[in-house]
């Protein structure tokens, strides 16, 4: 038997070098410990008080000296018992503190932060992060204003993207314009009225998060995490969604 397969049971490899040492040297002093299990003079009282700790060693002082001995093999069972016995405890534990660590995890969800992402690569990044946690139930919503100067910028930017949102519902209000572009007459599964009122601005709203895009000059992406404010913009894209023609 090697060292390596006593790690499978828990112990470490130090732990598992001295434990076999010791069973075949029998009661020993540390010098042939260490000879033996070629564990580091510096370490090997550490490695002795662990195993100590488990049940797997012992000692006895002659003479002022301490002489250590490997417990018995079926000790090794018993300590496997007591950790079985310490992860149930654990699981018990921990099922205790669940409601208070969702608790802790919904509270943190529910924090309003922005973040600015600059350049396409960017504003990528900013999109993949919207759309990283939705699911088939979930819709996404947008307002855009199609502008030729920055036609092809958007166009390519959103192609790139469109495998996120082959499956999921997106409905949209947008210029008529946008009627021109050769990606949305490829996008056939967004839901889109084209208006000719003012919008508001290229917004997405996606769960509880909305961007707000600025393809002018330098491309500019404002990705803010609230509930009020997209429940806000949610509502009022659908009131506008109910008046506008198809």
């Amino acid at each position: 038997m090697n060292s390596n397969e006593l790690t499978g049971i828990g112990l470490t490899q130090g732990e598992s070098k001295v434990y076999l040492a010791l069973l075949k040297l029998g009661s020993s002093t540390v010098g042939p410990i260490v000879k033996e299990s070629k564990i580091a003079y510096s370490n090997i009282y550490e490695v002795l008080e662990r195993l100590l700790k488990k049940g797997l060693v012992s000692f006895i002082i002659k003479e002022k000296t301490k002489y250590f001995s490997a417990a018995e093999p079926y000790r090794v069972e018993e300590y496997l018992k007591t950790k079985e016995a310490e992860i149930e405890k654990q699981k018990a534990d921990l099922k205790k503190l669940l409601p208070s660590l969702i608790s802790i995890k919904n509270s943190k969800d529910k924090e309003t932060y922005a973040e600015i992402f600059t350049g396409q690569k960017g504003l990528k990044t900013a999109y993949e992060k919207m759309f990283s946690k939705m699911t088939k139930k979930d819709e996404a919503l947008f307002f855009y204003i199609h502008e030729e100067s920055y036609a092809k910028d958007s166009d390519n930017l959103y192609n790139d993207m469109f495998s996120l949102t082959k499956k999921i519902k997106v409905r949209g209000l947008a210029n008529k314009k946008y009627k021109n572009s050769w990606f949305i007459k490829k996008a056939k599964n967004f839901n889109i009225k084209f208006v000719d009122f003012p919008l508001p601005g290229n917004i997405d709203i996606i769960k509880n998060q909305i961007m707000i895009v600025s393809w002018e000059t330098e491309i500019t992406g404002i990705l803010i995490k609230s509930e009020s404010i997209s429940k806000h913009f949610r509502d009022y894209f659908n009131k506008i969604w109910k008046i506008a023609k198809k």
